[in-house]
């Protein structure tokens, strides 16, 4: 044996040392964990309570002027007239004069791993950005969608970026980063050949932006697999750009998207089914599904057929109200496009069927923490405000079976609330002027 020169063996020691502080450090709870409550006798921490005081209060079904909300820990203690209501003596007072709060607002269609298309084309997000580079993007998107008071989404596709929407719910769920509740809903369901990107030489086969599958078995297996892979929603592709010359036509037969849906339920996962035609909307609403996104050309044969069976339209307005902006169009200048003038068409049909309303912008079209355009649209076409307000929150509750927990301001519900400066039923506008944002009792944006 080679003797050690005492250089190497102060070099050695060294070594030793520091590997010994280093693992003492990695066997250390960190601050975070010697704070929170729990298992090891570790003091949890004190539980924070508030009174908010605005001046009206929107409860998720009607507006109410002097109301106060308590709030304890991670939940609402009780909400009511001021002169009705005990405020614990510990509670922090939050004066928001002038503003409503309303319950945090949900967001029915998002895609957060898209941005505007104005700034990079969809074929070219999914064909050339590096998915790291998307998540790292959906990050600020998703503290941008919390801050702008949407304290729950359901993004409806990843577009191109797998999974991704699991571990960015996940990360949300950890504290790692900020952002609202997610529902997630993976890659979404098209039929083979059928979605893009396109214009490739047909020898190659390039990455979708979906995941493609056919007939009865394969998307029966494809439903489970994504639903086992973190899938909260089912999303199919009812029908796409895919006739001979471009129209769009249906993808999928009765058949598989009846067993598309059989699937789904049977697993207790409910299904959202992208159609604009009305053949796939029949389909669709035909097959059980629960939400059908879009909608643009939809019968009053096909939204009674919707409303008879309980299937929520998520219009989707903002979206196309954006990209005839990209196109050109000047909205108060220009005439208004007729795929605007269709939107208008088909969304007061469908409110004259008595079809539940969905708030859903399919934002990513256009720039996330703009939710709120949705809402406005759904006013300017026809909607009455305390509807709109209702259809972003209660009833998007209900929608997404979370009606037990958030989409109101009630004593038990999770404390999710918001305050804007000013009356939405007044003017909707005051939506984007965002004073508290508020998501499980813990505040991320105060006066």
């Amino acid at each position: 044996m080679l003797e050690e020169s005492d250089t190497d063996m102060t070099r050695h020691r060294h070594i030793v040392a520091t590997l010994v502080v280093v693992l003492g450090l990695i066997a250390m709870p960190s601050a975070q964990g010697r704070r929170g409550g729990g298992a090891g006798g570790q003091a949890a921490q004190p539980v924070k309570t508030y009174v908010l005081r605005p001046a009206r209060v929107f409860d998720g079904d009607a507006m109410h002027d002097g109301w106060v909300v308590v709030v304890r820990g991670q939940r609402i203690e009780a909400a009511g007239a001021a002169s009705a209501v005990t405020v614990p003596a510990d509670a922090e007072s939050i004066d928001l004069a002038g503003a409503t709060l309303l319950p945090g607002l949900i967001e029915a269609h998002s895609h957060v791993l898209l941005h505007p298309y104005n700034e990079t084309t969809w074929n070219d997000q999914v064909e050339h950005e590096p998915l790291a580079l998307r998540t790292a993007r959906a990050t600020v998107s998703l503290k941008a969608t919390l801050d702008a008071g949407f304290t729950t989404i359901r993004d409806l596709g990843t577009e191109g970026a797998g999974y991704a929407d699991v571990g960015l719910k996940q990360a949300i769920a950890q504290g790692i980063i900020p952002g609202p509740r997610m529902l997630v809903s993976t890659r979404a369901i098209v039929a083979t050949g059928t979605y893009g990107p396109k214009g490739f030489p047909s020898e190659w086969n390039i990455p979708q932006g979906a995941e493609e599958t056919d007939g009865v078995e394969g998307i029966m297996r494809t439903v489970r697999d994504q639903a086992g892979r973190g899938a909260d929603w089912i999303k199919i592709y009812g029908d796409y750009r895919a006739g001979p010359t471009g129209q769009t036509t249906p993808t999928f037969t009765q058949a598989e998207m009846n067993a598309a849906v059989e699937t789904a339920h049977s697993i207790a996962r409910p299904v959202s089914v992208h159609s604009s035609t009305p053949e796939g909307m029949r389909r669709a609403i035909l097959a059980g599904v629960d939400t059908i996104e879009h909608g643009d050309g939809g019968t009053p044969e096909v939204f009674k057929l919707m409303a008879e069976k309980g299937v929520a339209l998520c219009p989707t307005l903002a979206a196309g109200h954006a990209t005839s902006q990209y196109s050109g169009w000047r909205p108060g200048t220009d005439p208004e496009p007729q795929g605007i003038q269709r939107k208008r068409q088909t969304f007061k049909m469908a409110l004259d069927a008595g079809v539940t309303i969905a708030s859903g912008s399919d934002v990513g079209v256009f720039t996330h923490g703009e939710e709120a355009r949705e809402i406005e649209l759904m006013v300017q076409y026809g909607m009455d405000p305390i509807a709109a307000l209702k259809s972003a929150t209660s009833i998007d509750a209900k929608v997404m079976r979370m009606d037990n927990q958030i989409g109101r301001v009630a004593q038990g519900f999770q404390a999710d609330l918001m305050a804007v400066d000013g009356d939405p039923t007044k003017d909707m506008a005051v939506l984007h002027k965002v004073k508290l944002v508020m998501k499980g009792g813990a505040l991320y944006k105060r006066p």
